[in-house]
């Protein structure tokens, strides 16, 4: 069976007692690890009890088949189900958990901790598809999911958040569920665990802020600002801390093209608030009337021709032989040089 994404956490504290096979897939390793570790502690209780749970790795399943279908039918020697836990699982195992399906002994639960598995893939397929078996997707926390679930692990520590902060915490987080979690915790012990305190956007700058990714965000709004020498300056200092490469380019090619995206709301009619709303993430608070500012240097079509610019500069970097350094600075100055003229 399919279990939506809105369904996944409720089904994994409280699994269907009929379901005996749960994969988890997609591409937030840290979401698929929580939740299995959440199915198996609702299902045995401690995830460390070697008498109710076990582990196996994919490879050593589809070497020895009949290994998976002994562990499913052990019993527990201190009494209560079963659980079984594959990680790394991938298609390998499609076949054997088909046979063993069709005459399941006992009452063990599989779970199969997966990657992403797309439309085509036989586990998936499997296991959305037989009535024993469920497929749990994990995806990217982003947008109202991710606000979800940094406001209840802030709530839960005793804590408020304020707006600002709340926006720079969106802005940094959402890539793993593991790590925003460890990245809450951290804020938390930053700003005095059990304070009861509001969280400011300075205590997230302070204790979460990427100093490299803000030190690009500070390279690429001074580019489209037009700010020719602090560009310079700023290029300068990534270059001496080895960021410069394609890496910079593509950077660059995310801001414009969400320079593009906000213009060609406005220019379709959307306000100016529903414009911003499309973006994912949202812009950082205290570059915010940086980014409207821009938006009148760079139309949409401006924007493109920006885009046309940068991968120009990265196919040079991948073919002529020429300098890396001396290819992005020179794209780089043309942008600068271009923000300065539509300002005027």
């Amino acid at each position: 069976m399919k279990i939506s994404a809105e369904r996944a956490d409720a089904f994994c504290q409280r699994p269907d007692t009929c379901v005996r096979i749960v994969l988890l897939y997609g591409p937030d390793e840290g979401l698929v690890r929580e939740r299995a570790q959440t199915l198996v502690t609702s299902v045995a209780g401690d995830p460390g009890d070697p008498f109710r749970v076990s582990e196996l790795s994919c490879s050593a399943v589809t070497k020895d088949p009949a290994r998976l279908g002994e562990e499913i039918s052990a019993l527990s020697l201190t009494g209560g189900r079963r659980v079984v836990r594959i990680r790394d699982a991938g298609d390998s195992l499609s076949k054997g958990l088909a046979d063993l399906v069709e005459d399941w002994r006992g009452d063990s639960l599989v779970v199969l901790q997966a990657g992403v598995c797309d439309a085509k893939s036989s586990l998936r397929r499997f296991c959305e598809s037989h009535a024993l078996a469920a497929a749990v997707p994990c995806y990217l926390d982003e947008g109202a999911a991710l606000e979800a679930v940094i406001q209840s692990h802030i709530t839960r520590s005793g804590f408020e958040v304020s707006r600002d902060a709340m926006a720079c915490l969106l802005a940094c987080l959402g890539g793993d569920r593991s790590v925003t979690r460890q990245e809450l915790e951290k804020l938390i012990l930053y700003v005095g665990a059990g304070s009861g305190a509001m969280i400011q956007a300075d205590d997230v700058l302070a204790c979460i802020g990427d100093a490299s990714a803000l030190a690009i965000d500070d390279f690429l709004f001074a580019v489209a600002d037009g700010d020719i020498a602090g560009s310079q300056r700023l290029l300068d200092r990534l270059s001496g801390e080895g960021v410069v490469g394609v890496s910079l380019l593509r950077a660059a090619v995310r801001h414009f093209q969400r320079l593009h995206l906000v213009g060609g709301a406005l220019a379709a009619g959307y306000d100016r608030e529903r414009a911003l709303g499309l973006l994912r993430p949202p812009v950082f608070w205290k570059l915010r009337a940086r980014f409207l500012a821009q938006l009148a240097r760079w139309s949409p079509n401006r924007t493109v021709r920006a885009l046309d610019l940068l991968l120009e500069a990265e196919m040079s970097c991948k073919s002529t032989g020429m300098p890396e350094v001396e290819i992005i600075a020179r794209v780089f100055l043309q942008l600068s040089q271009a923000a300065r003229v539509r300002a005027a």
